[in-house]
């Protein structure tokens, strides 16, 4: 977790992150699983992301993120949702929008196993239950997003 003068992100203060639903051609969206050394919740599967740096716009720490840790480039699309990730049992409150992505260029690999031990492709229906707290809620919201009518994924 990045220390500022001022603290710890997400525990002394609120911190801010970003995620992505990744979409594939075939319906299937990309998930991840929390490794050993995850900031939180590990060993639960997530929809990629992470922190945003001061000055940082959202766009540019997600294709940051994305690039760093799975090494491929991603177009980030339109917003899906602005989720309140609070954490009371590790003292952690973080808020973060989640945006509809894209891989534009490369495969995705576990480039930082410490963080993430599993990677995937799921159809919405067949994503394991074992998610974060803030990729339930994203995932509620997705399905709901692909309910309505005229949507086109």
């Amino acid at each position: 977790m990045a220390m500022t003068a001022r603290g710890l992100r997400g525990t002394d203060y609120i911190g801010v992150g970003v995620g992505a639903i990744i979409e594939d051609d075939r319906g299937c969206v990309f998930l991840a699983r929390r490794g050993p050394k995850a900031k939180n919740e590990r060993g639960l599967w997530e929809f990629p992301g992470g922190s945003v740096e001061f000055g940082e716009r959202l766009a540019d720490a997600l294709r940051r993120e994305i690039h760093e840790e799975y090494g491929v480039e991603i177009v980030v699309g339109e917003l899906l949702d602005v989720v309140d990730h609070l954490l009371p049992e590790e003292g952690q409150h973080w808020v973060s929008p989640t945006y509809l992505c894209r891989i534009v260029s490369g495969t995705p690999t576990i480039r930082e196993p410490e963080k993430c031990s599993d990677i995937g492709w799921f159809a919405p229906a067949q994503v394991p239950r074992e998610l974060t707290a803030i990729s339930r809620e994203n995932l509620e919201n997705y399905v709901r997003l692909l309910a309505r009518p005229g949507t086109r994924r």
